[in-house]
């Protein structure tokens, strides 16, 4: 594995030198585990990534920055469907007692067991535009949920003239049935009449205030309200709990702008982790070739549609086939072909001591986990677990004991547990 030293992510904003290589015992202990629930890995140090790009023409902006070298655990891995059933559950959220709270994109909301057991929908929900990619989307817990039982969720809401992204909030029942004192915090403007790109993942950072991601809606005139100070779409946004603005948010006294706009510039981010230092990672759907790692910053520009990797579904450059542009950020990571990124989280747990600090970020196109080796602000390992299920894996989490859970985004939707026995 090459040893040398980063460039910028930006060149507008130059961050400093930031070591892109692990050193030898980093790369040890990311190597020191093996097994992929079922999958050939490649040898250690060569991209996992085998299949020509769709966009060959293109060079990355710093050595690293995609195809990073192969990693592989070293360790019996396993797996189990814990539960199936479920109507393409979309986003997963760990209550105290080890239960799980599991969204299907169609409206419900239900608890399920830890030994699988499904409970019914739970009540008191608003209602969800559940056409295309829209439905109920995110579930995260309240930062104070152990005294007040209030959870939070995204979903596209049906308005007038169209749909929208929105967050909501509530309380759960204490037997779980239902949520009570619904109140909708956030409302994406404008409302439009698609059903693409809605977003939308939720995370609360350290301080309490909320991030939500929002896709720009997909079609060919929705795109540049990415770059629309006046438009929510293709923006990551921060809220304070109860929907209030932070005072401190970037564009906050911005003529023109809305105030709860965090970064701007992105097409469809379905992910987001705030790592254990309180930096925002997001991921997001590209077209073919460009799905991207981001460290998301306040009132910075992340390029979309102006700047890409990658190239139009139905072939052709975007934009010209532009990569790198003054004044926007380059993504810390990106996948050519694509994954076709879920949620993604943080690895916390006792169980795999070596992926500590990795990022594990769900595929659905190419069905597997991708376990990311983080090294400052880089990627410096890729591993792909939990290949040999073969469903498409919208969002994942770590559980109590540090086993991984993930939830696939199928007809016959599952909830599967992967651990060392």
């Amino acid at each position: 594995m090459p040893f040398f030293a980063a460039r910028p992510l930006s060149r507008r904003t130059p961050r400093g030198r930031l070591v892109l290589a692990a050193s030898l015992a980093t790369l040890l202990a990311a190597c020191n585990m093996t097994g992929s629930a079922g999958a050939a890995q490649s040898e250690p140090g060569d991209p996992v990534e085998t299949r020509p790009p769709n966009a060959p023409n293109q060079t990355p902006a710093f050595e690293g920055q995609t195809r990073a070298p192969g990693v592989t655990t070293e360790a019996t891995l396993s797996h189990t469907v814990v539960a199936e059933g479920l109507s393409h559950p979309w986003g997963l959220a760990l209550l105290p007692d080890g239960n799980w709270l599991v969204t299907e994109r169609p409206g419900r909301l239900r608890i399920i067991t830890a030994d699988g057991q499904v409970g019914e929908p739970i009540a008191g929900l608003p209602e969800v535009d559940a056409r295309g990619q829209g439905g109920l989307l995110d579930v995260i817990l309240g930062p104070d949920f152990s005294s007040d039982r209030r959870i939070y969720w995204s979903y596209a809401e049906p308005r007038e003239g169209g749909n929208a992204t929105s967050v909501a909030r509530g309380v759960l029942s204490d037997d779980g049935t239902r949520v009570d004192d619904v109140e909708v915090i956030f409302r994406a403007l404008p409302t439009y009449d698609g059903d693409k790109h809605f977003g939308s993942s939720l995370a609360f950072a350290p301080d309490g205030t909320l991030f939500i991601t929002l896709g720009e809606r997909s079609d060919t005139q929705m795109r540049p309200q990415a770059q629309d100070l006046g438009s929510h779409m293709g923006k990551t946004i921060r809220i304070n709990a109860d929907g209030s603005v932070p005072d401190d948010n970037p564009f906050v006294g911005r003529e023109g702008a809305l105030p709860e706009i965090w970064s701007l510039g992105h097409r469809n981010v379905q992910g987001i982790a705030v790592a254990p230092d309180g930096q925002v990672w997001t991921v997001e759907h590209g077209t073919r070739g460009g799905d991207e790692i981001n460290l998301d910053r306040a009132g910075l520009n992340y390029g979309w549609p102006e700047v890409a990797y990658g190239i139009e579904y139905r072939g052709g450059e975007i934009n010209e086939g532009i990569t790198q542009k003054e004044g926007t950020e380059q993504p810390v990571y990106y996948w050519d072909p694509v994954i076709a990124p879920g949620g993604m989280t943080f690895y916390d747990g006792a169980m795999f001591p070596g992926w500590q600090g990795n990022l594990l970020v769900a595929g659905l196109k190419e069905r597997h986990i991708a376990r990311l080796v983080i090294e400052g602000d880089r990627v410096v390992g890729e591993e792909r677990l939990l290949t040999g299920l073969g469903d498409r894996i919208r969002d994942v989490a770590v559980g109590p004991d540090g086993a991984v859970w993930a939830i696939t985004d199928e007809d016959n939707g599952k909830l599967v547990r992967l651990f060392t026995p």
